[in-house]
């Protein structure tokens, strides 16, 4: 269906081959293997399977894991914001508590003025309003005067 792709002609042309030499990267070289010996010889065990075939080999305790480092059942920055709202609280009720004291004071201080005030006056008028004749006072009658000119006549 479709043409065959023929070339006009064979044109040959120079091609220069580069091929990269790998740099072999510094392998460290691994430690050695110590071997160690088992505390104790395990035991050899032998399954029999359903088709009659006996499988021996060692048998192999299960690496129970390290106890793992107990998560707190709350995390650290919950605690730390619960404590600073009980903090905040105590400061809050604390500072509730000065204020109502601060008014209190403020009002027993008011009331010892006033009960002041009122004592001294009392004390002002009675001895304003008893009577003096008894102490040998100088009696003074004021009569009607008349000022003229800057003089006063009586």
């Amino acid at each position: 269906m479709y043409p065959e792709h023929a070339p006009h002609g064979r044109y040959e042309t120079a091609v220069d081959v580069h091929r990269p030499t790998p740099i072999t990267p510094v392998v460290m070289a691994p430690a050695p293997l110590v071997p160690v010996q088992p505390g104790a010889v395990p035991s050899v065990a032998s399954v029999v399977l359903p088709d009659g075939r006996v499988v021996t080999g060692y048998a192999i305790s299960p690496v129970q894991p390290g106890p793992a480092t107990a998560k707190p059942a709350v995390s650290r920055a919950a605690v730390n914001v619960a404590l600073g709202g009980v903090g905040f609280l105590a400061v809050c009720g604390g500072l509730l508590l000065l204020t109502t004291f601060i008014a209190a004071l403020t009002a027993l201080i008011t009331q010892l003025i006033i009960l002041a005030a009122v004592i001294f006056g009392g004390w002002i008028a009675v001895q304003i309003f008893t009577a003096s004749g008894s102490k040998g006072g100088t009696t003074v009658n004021i009569r009607k005067a008349v000022i003229k000119r800057n003089k006063f006549y009586s």
